[in-house]
């Protein structure tokens, strides 16, 4: 009996969502980490209302730029998404740790992190090959 195997070629328009959906997570990312970077006095605050220390903030930054920028490469592409999922997984306990709301608050770098793979998916057959949904 044979495995059924997984098309690695990538249809256009699928390829075409997938850098979209990057492009706009790009987008939200880089505003996220450039706040982040620059100390902004609004993003100090809620660092440290999370129960963090304010001077985290700009190295909190510097990882989701690193991780983004090894994200949006498409040799690096998984390790970028796998450093991201890391990066939302602390976001996803820091909000719950302090009770923040769970739909909307906690649960949003879920979201987030189910559109870096979605993207992802969409983008690089390679991943199909490893997490293949469609026989």
């Amino acid at each position: 009996m044979t495995a059924p195997t997984v098309p690695t070629t990538n249809s256009r328009t699928g390829s075409r969502i997938g850098w979209v959906l990057t492009g706009l997570l790009a987008i939200f990312l880089i505003f996220d980490g450039v706040t982040k970077l620059l100390n902004v006095q609004q993003v100090k605050d809620a660092t440290v209302d999370l129960g963090l220390r304010e001077e985290m903030t700009p190295v909190i930054g510097v990882v989701l730029l690193v991780s983004l920028a090894l994200y949006l490469v498409p040799r690096t592409a998984f390790l970028g998404a796998v450093l991201l999922t890391g990066y939302l997984g602390g976001a996803v306990l820091t909000n719950w740790r302090v009770d923040k709301p769970l739909f909307s608050t906690v649960l949003f770098a879920v979201y987030v992190g189910i559109v870096v793979w979605g993207a992802l998916y969409l983008r690089d057959p390679r991943v199909r090959q490893v997490m293949p949904f469609v026989r």
